[in-house]
């Protein structure tokens, strides 16, 4: 079983479908078989059609599962992130000017 979530996304069942597919597999090909699946999110959920539009359907082909994978976590939009500005990484990193740093 393949590990379905990453950076916040939650791929569900989908990962374990993009990992038996047959490659390459063109946009128009991957939208038409999962588009309606749900990607899980901060923000709630979104389906692959919401995250990957159709316009360069004919020219984008994934030659593996991993490639659409990338493709999802960058295409997602900031709704989709949680908290805008936050960081768990230390100083400096305040979600606005002012705000203090807690422990």
């Amino acid at each position: 079983m393949t590990d379905t979530r990453d950076r916040g996304l939650e791929f569900g069942d989908l990962a374990d479908d993009l990992e038996a597919e047959s490659y390459p597999l063109s946009r128009a090909e991957l939208l038409e078989r999962y588009g309606d699946r749900e990607i899980e999110h901060a923000g709630g959920s979104s389906t692959l059609h919401e995250i990957l539009p159709k316009e360069d359907a004919a020219r984008e082909e994934f030659e593996d599962a991993d490639a659409v994978h990338e493709v999802v976590l960058n295409m997602v939009g900031e709704h989709a992130v949680g908290r805008g500005g936050y960081s768990d990484r230390g100083v400096g990193n305040a979600e606005r000017e002012g705000d203090e740093e807690s422990f």
